[in-house]
């Protein structure tokens, strides 16, 4: 799977694409992403990339040219399946469309930036607008680094155990249950008797359970939906 991300700020995304499960994902050929500085598109040689606002108001705009020169050359190298704009007034990110979305080839992720994109961006390129959650960050980059990383762990061959995605939070519409390891007992503090007993049925019966009722407690809004 391919991503291509543009940023005003690429050097924010060095460092979550440069360690851990990410970085074994691109070093066993899963996966490839390429940061794009979005100013070498710039409309002048200051690197202009944003303007004022029509009709006043704070805050800049990323303006269409350079996004739209930046996107034409990518779609003129290869057909991409999703355009993604990162956006607080985009889609909640869940795990349903993070499944959708690691089904996908080539993906362009567009980072937001100061007050946002000329809309006609969204009109004209963007297939996709996902935020991270009802809060505002500096830029969108933040954000492309955690719809990137929730793809590519779920990606087959990324993570060690496959199984161990299938059990997350959220892919089963529940809440993980409660874990454990050694020591089976520390300063008075026991590991649940079933996890040891060795009798797999019960204890994925157990874990069930524990998490039916870790999100009746703590998110009684999936069980609902």
């Amino acid at each position: 799977m391919r991503f291509d991300i543009i940023s005003v700020q690429p050097d924010l995304l060095v460092s979550p694409f440069s360690h851990s499960i990410l970085k074994r994902a691109q070093n066993k050929g899963l996966v490839e992403i390429h940061i794009h500085d979005l100013r070498k598109f710039a409309i002048n040689k200051y690197g202009q990339v944003d303007d004022y606002a029509f009709g006043g108001g704070a805050g800049m705009v990323m303006m269409i040219e350079p996004i739209a020169k930046c996107i034409d050359n990518l779609q003129a190298e290869r057909a991409y399946d999703a355009v993604i704009y990162m956006t607080p007034d985009g889609e909640t990110l869940r795990q349903p469309l993070v499944n959708r979305l690691s089904l996908l080839q080539n993906v362009i992720i567009l980072c937001g930036h100061y007050k946002g994109v000329d809309e006609r961006v969204r009109q004209k390129y963007i297939t996709h607008e996902i935020s991270i959650g009802d809060y505002v960050l500096s830029g969108g980059e933040l954000g492309a680094a955690v719809l990137t990383d929730a793809i590519i762990r779920i990606i087959p061959g990324v993570l060690n155990d496959e199984s161990s995605a299938l059990t997350d939070s959220f892919q089963d519409g529940l809440l993980a249950p409660p874990v454990y390891t050694r020591p089976a007992e520390y300063e008075g503090l026991k590991v649940p008797d079933i996890l040891l007993s060795g009798h797999t049925p019960k204890v994925e019966q157990w874990r069930f359970e524990q998490a039916v009722e870790r999100t009746r407690q703590r998110r009684p809004d999936l069980l609902q939906e």
